[in-house]
């Protein structure tokens, strides 16, 4: 049987989760940009 995270743990994985959500969602608007400018440019 394993201990309940301490607080301080949840407060570290939680901010480890919203930095990897933010560096992955900014690579998927980086690509999105990349296709629109992509079609522009390609005209």
């Amino acid at each position: 049987m394993t201990l309940p995270p301490s607080d301080d743990e949840l407060a570290l994985r939680r901010r480890r989760a919203v930095r990897t959500a933010a560096v992955v969602g900014g690579i998927a608007v980086a690509i999105y940009i990349a296709f629109i400018l992509s079609g522009v440019i390609g005209r």
